[in-house]
This record gives structure tokens, sequence and C-alpha cells, in this order.
């Protein structure tokens, strides 16, 4: 039987390099991303860090690092991209300890349904701000505004090729969608699924119906 942690033993297990988080007390390991999954949070990253350092508004993390949601029930995630402004950097702390500013999560064959349904839920009930889903094979970023959410079945405004995009959160970031999702990234993988996360070689969903409530 699969042992529930808390956030201390997480943080106690030897170190890795392969992605994992801990949702409710159980460690969960996504798939390695792929080369145009990378592509686009390292064009992604380079964009947003370079507005963010011009104008002094806080950090952009690229790179995958904790970030404890719940300590109490052991939720600890790792988002593809995050945005924490400058009035909130007392909340790292080698981790980071509460919700980041805007979380960015790009879309993935088994991860797909999962980002946009039970994360987005987790970000928003947590206190994000803003969350992107971008879907490299639709070549669109879906921008929602979680804490102004009210119909879940239309969470957020959806920006295709040359449209520009729009964010409470980052007010003057305006790139373009054809400006983040390069044409490459869409060639190179079949669409998305949405088959959920994997633990090993078993379905996630057994483990998480046991410990969500």
């Amino acid at each position: 039987m699969e042992k529930r942690m808390t956030v201390t033993d997480y943080f106690a297990t030897p170190e890795t390099n392969t992605r994992q988080e801990l949702v409710y007390g159980f460690v969960r390991e996504p798939d390695a991303p792929s080369w145009g999954h990378q592509e686009i949070v390292a064009r992604l990253l380079f964009v947003l860090e370079r507005f963010v350092q011009r104008r002094r508004l806080g950090v952009v993390c690229g790179l995958p690092v904790d970030v404890v949601l719940d300590r109490r029930r052991a939720l600890v995630l790792q988002p593809d991209l995050i945005f924490i402004s400058a009035k909130r950097l007392d909340i790292i702390r080698e981790r980071v300890w509460g919700p980041p500013d805007l979380v960015v999560e790009v879309l993935s064959r088994r991860t797909a349904t999962r980002d946009r349904t039970r994360k987005l839920e987790w970000y928003r009930k947590y206190g994000v701000k803003e969350y992107w889903l971008i879907d490299p094979w639709e070549r669109a970023v879906t921008v929602v505004a979680l804490q102004r959410v009210r119909d879940a079945s239309k969470p957020g405004r959806v920006y295709r090729g040359r449209e520009r995009l729009y964010s409470r959160t980052l007010p003057g970031f305006r790139p373009s969608v054809a400006r983040l999702v390069p044409a490459s990234s869409s060639a190179r993988r079949s669409p998305v699924a949405g088959r959920g996360y994997v633990h090993g070689r078993r379905q996630e969903r057994s483990g998480e119906q046991r410990t969500s409530s």
C-alpha cells in the first residue's frame, strides 16, 4: 500500500532530477516534458523575464520548483513557469511557500485534462491570481483570471495566432501567441489526448480517489 507523506517527509527525501509532486500526501511523477514543451517554456521565460526585470516587477522561474500550496494537507506542485510579484518575494524560502501571482502550464498529451480541471481548481482555491494554459497543437493560450471565475465551463479567454495576450497580473505585457508558441512546437507531436497523470505505470486516479475530499 502506498505510504502517505507529510511535506516534511517529502522534503527529507533525496533530491532527484525526476519531476515530482506531492498530491495530498502521495508522490506523483509527471511524464518527462517533450522537446517542444521545453522550447515553449524557454521562449516564454526569455520574453517574460525580460519584461519583468526591466520594470522590476518581481521574479520569474521556469525551472521545476516546489510550490507549497497546502502544507497541512500536503499539496506541493511544480508548475512549468511561475511569476511572483516584488511585494510577495518573502514567500520564496528555498521553495515557494504560498501561491504565485501567475502560474503557467504547457499542455501535454497526458496532463491536458488534469491541467484544465484539477490543477485549475487547486490554483484557484489556494489563491493564484492568474493561470495560463498553453496548447502547443492549437497554438493557443487560455488566460484565466482565477479569482474572477464564475462559470467553470468557460473559465478564461483563449488567444490564438497573432492575437495579443491581455493579463491583469502583468499589465503592459502584450506578446502575440505566435511569438510564444512557434509552429515548430505544434508540428512535432500528436494532438492532446488528455489522458491524465501517471505514477510509474499506473494511473494516478486511484490514489486521488483515496485522498481528495
